[in-house]
């Protein structure tokens, strides 16, 4: 069952350890009570219901026999090495047992009762040295807190709430999805929706507060799994974000696909933030940017969860291009390009040779194109179904079909799901099939049909289209270039402070990195000055230079266009007595003096380390309306140039990255030169944990970009 050489080294141990939980020779229930119903009954009738076959060892404080069994009435009577105890007991109790049963060498412990670290206080203490327990003893551990899991695969099921049978799912010929949930009422809606799709679930998990076994453990597990084609995570937070990408990526790499829903988006950005970058790049923002790249899909909302899931368990190659769409409706074919523009998924032109072949059956009054309307013609030539539809999928400039028509009475829904599955044999594209008509009737014998060969049914076109773009966007996003190394450090990178640096620091440490700043130097005295704008030339900018002189515009500590000495030394006494006023006893490094630049596109590039999940790079337009409209996008740190141009023209203001009315183009690579360059520094420097770069001039192709201003703050 298992293929522990593909998760590699790291995974591998994930995989042993919740092995043993999900597989268990021997099971202890521990706790167990002599009152019907209780917790432990419960978990019993689990085990007898579902003809385990390992041993059961009870225990509980009176002792006696429990349907024929003895119990035990202490942990140190149990049989040494017993592969799983279940925790019926109450949190007070928790603690005892488990040391108990790390002195008999149990293998896993699962703690549902609560009362632990969500309370919040000194339990989370107490939940904080029961894990350090059981990692020192070498235990398994899930929970507490939470409901137990099932192996379906298996047929063998550790809960509390209810006893049922479970059918094992061994053979069967559907792909099988895995479930990690935070929820108990989440994971039993993808369940049972899985399932009246004709997907088997293979493993339901309920990983509680993770005090042991959390989410990388079992995505690494799922990922080895022969029965498991995708694996779907509903996590109210991550604990461990570095070793749940590390797990991703290893399910990535064996063709696993994740599909990922995290609550949260809507949160408001904290309210102490050192920069734009800081603002804009929530904690949220940044999660959801590292797992997208990381190989995971990140839905939004329960229909995607599952109709997304469906598609890439059945069709586990995402595409990067866009889909075809194949209807009867020249209006739907109207409301296809609108509603996928506002999703910004592009819907591909017809090859030439696709626009010969329809063009030879369909009418004359009628142009081939993507949509492809094929009218009404299907109810006087029902094989045309079977010819739109292969030639959508048989050209190479579209990745998926869409297909979003009516199918009349039973006879005729026949003709055309036949001619449809005609037009599927030897496909790998995904296909989905979007029955118009709302909840009007389907016969038995057309879903039977649809069953039999694996079609994948949906009455909203608008779900089938969100979801086929989810899944094309996951493709891309697999498809992106990374970072081929570890970068190397960046040499001679000047001695910082901690916290805010002044901008005439930060600006040495993007020099240093390699990034363009304007000619200048820090003056203490306005002799100095006048030396330096000597040197470089009028006009000059003058700027006051303090860590603490967090807004030196508006302290009147900026002064531009100096054209002369004579000007200058007045702007010098002006800027002084402005910062003195506005920040009363403030001890400035001095005045940087730099050359006045010339006009460019202003962009925003800078970097946050989150405290969790690590560093994320943000690009976007910049200047006084960064944080007004917002529009930036978050990158990985090891992201290619390549890809950070492809991001740079999503931007919604990308217009004017291309030229716009007059304007040149922007070097768009020397952008993304500088963001890689930025995400190079926090891949090397742990101790920065924010840049930000506002503005970055952009001038235009082959001009390259200039850092005007700059922000770097350390921990």
């Amino acid at each position: 069952m298992l293929n522990t050489t593909d998760a590699g080294i790291a995974g591998a141990q994930s995989v042993l350890t919740v092995e043993r939980l999900m597989r268990p020779r021997a099971v202890a229930i521990i706790g167990i009570s002599s009152k019907p119903g209780s917790a432990g009954h419960t978990v019993l009738a689990n085990l007898t219901l579902n003809d385990y076959r390992g041993d059961i060892h009870l225990v509980g404080r009176s002792g006696g026999t429990i349907e024929g069994r003895t119990v035990l009435t202490n942990i140190d009577e149990l049989p040494e090495g017993v592969d799983l105890a279940v925790f019926t007991l109450p949190a007070a109790g928790v603690k005892d047992a488990l040391a108990q049963c790390i002195r008999r060498k149990v293998g896993a412990v699962v703690i549902f009762a609560s009362g632990f670290a969500e309370v919040g206080g000194g339990q989370r203490a107490v939940q904080d040295e029961i894990a350090a327990m059981a990692r020192e003893g070498g235990v398994a551990l899930l929970g507490p807190n939470c409901l137990g899991y099932t192996n379906l695969v298996d047929g063998f099921p550790v809960g509390f709430a209810s006893a049922i049978k479970v059918p094992p799912i061994k053979d069967a010929h559907d792909p099988a999805v895995a479930i990690i949930s935070h929820s108990g009422g989440l994971m039993a809606h993808a369940r049972m929706a899985m399932e009246a799709r004709d997907l088997p679930v293979s493993y339901i998990v309920s990983t509680g507060n993770e005090a042991g076994l959390g989410l990388a453990e079992f995505i690494d597990y799922f990922t080895t799994d022969r029965q498991t084609r995708a694996i779907v995570v509903y996590a109210e937070h991550v604990r461990k974000p570095a070793d749940f990408l590390a797990a991703a990526a290893r399910a990535r790499a064996a063709g696993k696909p994740i599909v990922m829903m995290h609550p949260g988006r809507g949160e408001h950005a904290q309210a102490a933030t050192s920069s734009h970058t800081g603002a804009l790049a929530g904690d949220h923002a940044v999660m959801r940017t590292l797992v997208q790249h990381a190989g995971i899909v990140f839905v939004d909302t329960m229909d995607e969860l599952v109709d997304v899931t469906e598609i890439l368990a059945r069709f586990p190659t995402a595409p990067t291009a866009g889909p075809g769409v194949l209807t009867f409706s020249g209006a739907f074919c109207a409301l296809a390009h609108d509603f996928c523009e506002s999703l910004g998924l592009e819907l591909p032109p017809l090859s030439p040779q696709s626009e010969a072949t329809m063009r030879a059956h369909l009418p004359d009054f009628v142009q081939p194109r993507n949509p492809l309307d094929l009218t009404t013609q299907p109810i006087w030539q029902p094989d045309l179904v079977r010819i739109g539809a292969k030639t959508l999928l048989d050209d190479p400039a579209i990745g998926s079909l869409v297909i979003s028509i009516t199918v009349g009475g039973p006879a005729q829904s026949m003709i055309y799901l036949k001619s449809l599955i005609a037009a599927f044999e030897g496909n790998t594209k995904p296909v989905v099939f979007s029955i118009l008509g709302d909840r009007s009737p389907l016969t038995a014998e057309f879903l039977a049909l649809a069953r039999e060969h694996r079609t994948i049914l949906s009455r909203s076109s608008e779900r089938s289209l969100r979801a086929m773009a989810q899944v094309t966007f996951h493709g891309r996003s697999l498809a992106v270039a990374r970072a081929a190394a570890a970068p190397e450090p960046i040499a001679n990178l000047p001695a910082l402070m901690a916290g805010t640096q002044p901008e005439w620091l930060g600006k040495q440490v993007l020099a240093a990195a390699g990034i363009r700043i304007p000619a200048g130097a820090l003056a203490r005295t306005v002799d100095e000055a006048a030396d330096t704008a000597a040197r470089i030339g009028y006009p000059v900018v003058m700027k006051a230079q303090a860590a603490k002189l967090a807004h030196k515009t508006e302290a009147g500590g900026v002064i531009l266009n100096i054209g002369d000495e004579a000007v200058l030394r007045r702007a010098w006494q002006t800027l002084q007595d402005n910062v003195a006023r506005a920040q009363p006893g403030i001890a400035l490094d001095g005045v940087l003096v730099e050359t006045m630049a010339a006009r460019g596109l202003e962009l925003v590039v800078g970097a946050k380390r989150d405290p969790l999940w690590g560093p994320v790079v943000l690009v976007g337009l910049g200047g006084i309306l960064v944080e007004a409209l917002g529009d930036v996008r978050l990158l990985p740190p090891d992201l290619a140039e390549s890809a950070i141009v492809d991001e740079l023209y999503k931007l919604k203001s990308a217009k004017l990255l291309r030229g716009f009315r007059g304007s040149p183009a922007v070097d768009i690579e020397a952008v993304a030169r500088t963001a890689a360059l930025v995400g190079r520094l926090m891949r090397t420097r742990p101790e920065i944990a924010e840049i930000d770069i506002n503005p970055l001039v952009a001038y235009a192709r082959g001009e390259g970009v200039t850092a005007l201003d700059a922000l770097v703050v350390t921990r």
